[in-house]
């Protein structure tokens, strides 16, 4: 059968309530997030049952979508809470619900009347499983990241169900999430969402008969990350990802800031909009992987999308990389004064040059002459994390305008 080309939805993360504002105000068509429990990120922030009404409500507002994660893997004692947590989701009103379990599935059919979509978590890698939890009662499918363009394209001329697949984020070393090193080097499960990310960590290779005795497993004086994968990246194949015919488009990143959910949401919302202005002359611009350069990162690689062999790993660091430094968010801009005030989140002072990237104006960047803190009084430095701060801008700004070195 052809392939229905749709404009796919743009699903970015939201680990906290400020983080979703960011994702929603930068672009995105929908934001994912976790509740305190259930939800595979239990050292993020995460929502409170009444910052998850305030969500839905924000959400809604603006027309928008929001899905919550409920993909752990359940266990027997998990069953009663899950029944009452469902139960909620659906009276407050999330557009869907991410799941992996079975258990967990037919729980929330039974419950409720919430729409389900199967998490990547369940490894999806074929057209028959995708039909088979469609037949289910799943209305989309979150495939798992270890599939090509190829195969992506088989499973939706196969199946009926909406499909969604990750293009930027974080990647994990094992099959879409399936690890147990963290459980079994620390006891954190990864599975009921308590990783460590124990693949960043640095190894060293011991001999049995020479216990005490550490060789590095590379060349590299600094040791070898024989498992920190790196990041992905579909941008420069976005056209090919479209005509894949899926139906959302996944941004990683629950534990990550809100510089990197705001930078990466509006990068993506620019190249969708490009393409569909002008499908037959789609090019990405440098400007866009200039911007994703800039945000917190580690090497970015295709994954699997456009063939199954590519490397994935790196082997001299585990640290992201970034050419920027973010320093805060524009809450208020008053235009007879010229003044923007800026909740502070990195050191900064008179005389430095910093950058505004504005959630849909162009980026400009002017020198910092003078700063004024909360109760009006003139001073030279914003050392302080969230300090309230008031400075002079060259040209008007937007709300929600983030401030980088």
């Amino acid at each position: 059968m052809s392939i229905n080309i749709v404009k796919p939805e743009l699903l970015a993360p939201a680990g906290n309530f400020k983080k979703l504002q960011a994702a929603l105000i930068y672009g995105a068509d929908a934001v994912y997030f976790g509740g305190k429990n259930f939800s595979l990120r239990a050292f993020g922030d995460n929502f409170t049952r009444e910052e998850i009404l305030k969500a839905v409500e924000f959400t809604h507002g603006l027309g928008k979508k929001i899905y919550a994660a409920v993909n752990i893997f359940a266990h027997n004692a998990d069953l009663d809470a899950l029944a009452d947590y469902l139960k909620f989701l659906d009276r407050a009103g999330v557009d869907a619900v991410l799941i992996s379990d079975l258990g967990v599935l037919t729980l929330a059919k039974e419950l409720t009347d919430l729409k389900i979509h199967i998490s990547t978590q369940a490894n999806v890698t074929n057209w028959r499983a995708a039909k088979f939890f469609h037949e289910l009662g799943a209305e989309r499918i979150v495939l798992a990241r270890e599939l090509t363009c190829a195969e992506i394209l088989d499973i939706k001329e196969n199946c009926a169900a909406e499909l969604e697949i990750f293009v930027h984020g974080a990647m994990c070393i094992s099959y879409s999430g399936r690890c147990w090193l963290s459980k079994f080097l620390t006891g954190r499960d990864a599975n009921l969402g308590a990783c460590t990310h124990s693949c960043r960590w640095k190894y060293n290779l011991v001999e049995e008969k020479r216990a005490g005795e550490f060789f590095p497993i590379g060349e590299d004086e600094r040791g070898s990350y024989v498992m920190n994968s790196k990041d992905l990246c579909l941008l420069p194949y976005l056209d090919k990802v479209i005509q894949s015919g899926v139906t959302s488009l996944k941004i990683e990143g629950r534990m990550k800031s809100v510089n990197y959910v705001a930078g990466v949401v509006k990068v993506y919302r620019a190249a969708i909009d490009s393409y569909f202005d002008n499908p037959n002359d789609f090019k990405t611009r440098d400007e866009w992987l200039d911007e994703l350069n800039k945000i917190a990162h580690r090497p970015y690689t295709t994954g699997f999308f456009m063939s199954d062999g590519e490397p994935t790993e790196i082997y001299d660091t585990s640290k992201p990389s970034r050419s920027t430094e973010f320093l805060g968010i524009v809450r208020e801009f008053n235009l007879e004064t010229m003044t923007a005030t800026i909740e502070q989140r990195g050191k900064f002072e008179v005389g430095d040059r910093a950058e505004f990237f504005q959630p849909h104006g162009e980026t400009f960047s002017q020198e910092i002459t003078s700063m004024r803190d909360a109760d009006g009084q003139e001073i030279l430095s914003a050392p302080h994390a969230q300090q309230i701060v008031k400075i002079r801008v060259d040209k008007p700004v937007e709300i929600w305008s983030l401030i980088r070195s």
